[in-house]
């Protein structure tokens, strides 16, 4: 009878009261295999502090910790037509949304938003590579579009942080038509001489590279993010050549003069700031220290 008490129902009671550990409580640096604790990540940006690999963030992740205190407020998006082409591959495009938007607890690849950085006043972008490759369609379009029309009639500057694989393919032309149409809003920006400034984040690709991803005033680039048109193995087997080491990525574009400067994801907030007061659209604090002559 001891033996049942003492060994027996332990042994049930830790079986029944089995709590089930999360899988994702370590996260792992795909350059170093270095295993980080999710909430230090969390509260390192998500940057790998071993290694400094840049890993992706949510879009409200990626709002948070670039908005002053974490405050910010989402603008209202224009309602798109869904599936306008009745696609189905290999499931239907309404099932992929359907899912994407489960996972990602957004409506679409794109959210914009308002807030400060350092008191700046600023609306923001954030392409969600999460949500279907942070694919460009409809949405996507009129989300980028409604920012940036935003940014003219509140005469403050636009951030976009691009992370897109290209265009949305199950909408056919009707992605490829967000092209000449965000190029558009980003000439109106232009009129109304509005700051643009866009942060190049891992990976941007495809038509997004090909139309405002690459029209912005300044192009900031987060360290080792993929950036160009074509991924390197297709332009490998096209040329058949042997491309050189770390091609399209941040620090390569930066030598080649595609990108202005590469910006760690800690400093990307006072960046940003920075270049918002030399474009003009505030003031610099009187409060700056003086420099010593």
């Amino acid at each position: 009878m001891s033996w049942i008490n003492n060994v027996v129902r332990p042994k049930i009671r830790s079986l029944l009261n089995k709590r089930e550990v999360a899988q994702n409580l370590w996260i792992k640096c795909p350059e170093t295999g270095e295993m980080v604790f999710h909430r230090d990540l969390e509260a390192n940006q998500f940057v790998i502090p071993g290694s400094g690999y840049h890993m992706r963030m949510t879009t409200l992740q990626r709002l948070e910790h670039f908005f002053d205190r974490g405050h910010y407020e989402l603008l209202a998006l224009p309602d798109v037509p869904i599936d306008p082409l009745k696609f189905r591959d290999e499931r239907r495009y309404t099932e992929r949304l359907r899912d994407a938007r489960a996972k990602t607890g957004a409506a679409d690849a794109v959210q914009v938003a308002t807030g400060t950085v350092e008191n700046i006043p600023l609306v923001a972008a954030v392409q969600d590579f999460a949500f279907m490759g942070g694919s460009l369609g409809m949405a996507a379009g009129e989300a980028i579009i409604t920012g940036m029309l935003s940014a003219v009639d509140r005469k403050q500057p636009f951030v976009l942080f691009a992370g897109s694989g290209g265009a949305r393919m199950q909408e056919g032309v009707f992605s490829l038509m967000q092209l000449p149409r965000t190029t558009v809003a980003v000439e109106a920006m232009r009129d109304a001489n509005v700051p643009y400034i866009v942060v190049l984040t891992n990976p941007t690709m495809g038509g997004v590279t090909a139309s405002y991803a690459m029209l912005g005033d300044v192009h900031l680039a987060e360290p080792g993010a993929l950036i160009g048109f074509a991924g390197p193995r297709v332009i490998e087997q096209t040329i058949r050549e042997k491309l050189p080491e770390g091609f399209q990525r941040s620090e390569f574009l930066r030598e080649h003069g595609m990108v202005d400067t590469v910006v760690h994801r800690h400093k990307l907030r006072e960046t940003i700031a920075r270049l918002c007061r030399l474009l003009g659209s505030q003031p610099l604090p009187e409060n700056l220290p003086v420099a010593a002559e």
